[in-house]
């Protein structure tokens, strides 16, 4: 058997929420009632305390670990909720003093995961999450060390039931890990498909809930993205062609949503999806206005996004929700005309033709034009040029000197000249300065 034995129950849930004095173990309560709800669990009752620091055994104190105690039996709690990621031996602990399933934060965001998941690559990767989380929690999880094994040929020590499942679980770790490699090669074909056909994408990002899927429909004109009021609607991402006069033609791709200290797991896990955000043009950081959280909400997601390395990416704010905060629809523009920040309300169809204007304008100040004069040394950067599809126009003079327009957004084009040791002066066109 591979995972532990645990009840069949978890519908009637007690949250466990501590506030702690280490600004690395806040956590939102409200937040946490929602993925609750998301995950198809009632909660029954809260155990709402504070502390300095979490206790090395239970996490809680041992007063509060009675106090919960109490609210199970009480209120016939099938399964504990904790607003905090646990460690392996804490929920061990817990579990045995409670006497029932014990779930933290982490799990709670997987189990959501693996209800959400509808594709065959999605469903890949919450159990590559699953079982990433689960194999800490391998370790002394069995009490019960009985040799598997004996016999004629097989007589000796054998192998542990811990040992095995240890086993079976990096076997099955290791085989999803390459059906997703060859999913992460698929994609990389398609996207190197999008870049010849020069069709830029814009992806879509944003704190889970803050209206991505809405502002998606909204975009392409029909129903493609899954909309409901609870965190995690999306979990497989979409891809749609949109076309308008302001915003010319892209894909629009619609993304998971991110969330406060998101499991490193699921960020792993998701990496084949989460490229799409990495390679995209444009990102839209779609931000619930409205929301009390809204901006500790918008720094997690640049905090995300910093961790997938996709902060290079340019970004258009999208403030979302501006019928409840009562703003009219507008675009903010910084010093240099770029546009920064959109406000519209995605539920009400109010901004459309803003926040298309705000795109075409983005996409055309992010992909630059570039005029270059490289000498017969520089033989190899031109081959670079083309193995990226961003040759527009290549003509070549009598001294053998190349003269090329190429069109790059600008971190694609830095990264580039850094790879090869080059300053821009080095293969820019002085006679063009277009």
């Amino acid at each position: 058997m591979l995972f532990f034995d645990r009840p069949t129950g978890g519908e009637r849930a007690i949250v466990v929420h501590i506030k702690f004095s280490e600004e690395n173990f806040h956590e939102d309560l409200e937040e946490f009632r929602q993925l609750a709800v998301s995950a198809g669990v009632t909660i029954v009752s809260e155990v709402i305390g504070s502390r300095d620091t979490p206790d090395p055994k239970y996490f809680i104190g041992k007063g509060k670990l009675e106090e919960v105690s109490d609210a199970v039996a009480a209120f016939s709690g099938e399964v504990v909720l904790f607003n905090h990621a646990l460690q392996p031996s804490q929920e061990k602990n817990l579990e045995r003093y409670l006497k029932c399933r014990v779930v933290d934060r982490v799990a709670l965001i997987l189990d959501i995961f693996a209800q959400r998941a509808q594709t065959h690559e999605g469903k890949l990767q919450v159990e590559l999450a699953q079982l990433q989380h689960l194999s800490a929690r391998l370790v002394r999880g069995w009490t019960h060390l009985e040799r598997q094994r004996g016999g004629v040929g097989l007589r000796g020590p054998g192998e542990t039931q811990l040992e095995s499942d240890r086993r079976a679980v990096r076997v099955r770790i290791d085989t999803i890990k390459e059906r997703l490699e060859k999913v992460r090669a698929q994609r990389a074909q398609n996207r190197q498909a999008r870049k010849k056909s020069r069709t830029p994408v814009v992806a879509l990002v944003g704190y889970t809930n803050a209206g991505k899927s809405t502002l998606f429909n909204m975009l392409t004109g029909k129903e493609s993205a899954y909309v409901e009021n609870r965190l995690f609607a999306t979990l497989d991402p979409i891809l749609r062609r949109v076309e308008s006069i302001d915003s010319g033609v892209f894909i629009l791709a619609d993304t998971v949503g991110f969330i406060r200290h998101l499991p490193h797991e699921l960020v792993n896990a998701f990496r084949a999806t989460l490229e799409e955000v990495v390679e995209a043009d444009l990102l839209l950081h779609v931000i619930d206005a409205y929301s009390p959280s809204r901006d500790d909400n918008t720094a997690q997601v640049y905090e995300v996004l910093e961790k997938i390395k996709a902060q290079a990416v340019p970004v258009l704010e999208v403030m979302n929700k501006v019928d409840l905060l009562d703003v009219a629809p507008r675009i903010d523009y910084n010093q240099s005309e770029m546009p920064m920040r959109v406000w519209v309300s995605a539920a009400q169809d109010l901004g459309l033709n803003l926040i298309e204007k705000a795109i075409g304008q983005a996409l055309a100040l992010s992909r630059m034009i570039r005029f270059l004069r490289l000498d017969p040394a520089q033989a190899k950067f031109r081959a670079q040029l083309y193995e990226r599809k961003w040759v527009l126009e290549d003509r070549c003079d009598d001294q053998g000197y190349f003269f090329l327009k190429v069109q790059t957004t600008d971190p694609e084009w830095q990264s580039l000249l850094l790879a090869n040791g080059l300053l821009e002066d080095d293969v820019l066109d002085a006679a063009d300065t277009q």
